[in-house]
């Protein structure tokens, strides 16, 4: 009888850390693809950029400084870095860029008037909105996986199986206290 509560138990304790092991492969899957949202909408602002440029540099001739800081930034960020805070960095640093960049395009009327101009506005408006909610909904998957990594028993599974906690990827600030990109021109 003893035997079959001691075989019980063991079968419980290796479904436990069989459920416990596959829940937290499945937290890291959806970490990693929360990430891959966050790439593709990084991508994507990357690869307006240079239109931008080229759309503005015939408006304005005499900013060679706020083009090169724009190029500079962006080649910064697609180059990444070694960690979340070095990305986030390098974000941080092209919106920057593209901030003094829309901030030195209100002084030329013709350029605000450019179809092709504000069509690219809108679409690094609507970029930089997906950058956001892809960027929140990395940092809930993180949150999840972290808490569950994190909690009594399943740290002990996470622990033994070589599960780290993973970095949010956060901004130097919130948007509204940063400032967003401004692409409105209207």
């Amino acid at each position: 009888m003893v035997q079959w509560i001691i075989l019980g138990l063991i079968v419980i304790l290796v479904i436990y850390v069989m459920s416990a092991y596959n829940r937290l492969v499945t937290f890291r899957q959806r970490v990693k693809n929360a990430w891959s949202q966050i790439d593709v909408q990084l991508r994507r602002r990357y690869d307006l950029i240079p239109n931008l440029v080229n759309t503005v540099k015939g408006y304005m001739t005499h900013e060679r400084e706020t083009f090169e800081a724009v190029t500079e930034a962006r080649t910064r960020a697609m180059a990444g870095g070694g960690s979340l805070a070095d990305q986030a960095n390098a974000e941080n640093a092209l919106s920057g860029a593209l901030k003094t960049l829309f901030a030195v395009a209100e002084n030329y009327p013709q350029l605000k008037a450019d179809s092709n101009f504000r069509q690219l506005q809108e679409e690094l408006s609507s970029t930089e909105s997906k950058i956001a909610f892809s960027r929140q909904f990395y940092n809930d998957t993180v949150q999840r996986y972290n808490t569950y990594t994190e909690m009594f028993p399943s740290n002990l599974i996470a622990n033994a199986m070589g599960f780290t906690p993973v970095d949010y990827f956060n901004l130097d600030a919130e948007p509204a206290a940063r400032g967003p990109v401004n692409v409105d021109f209207k």
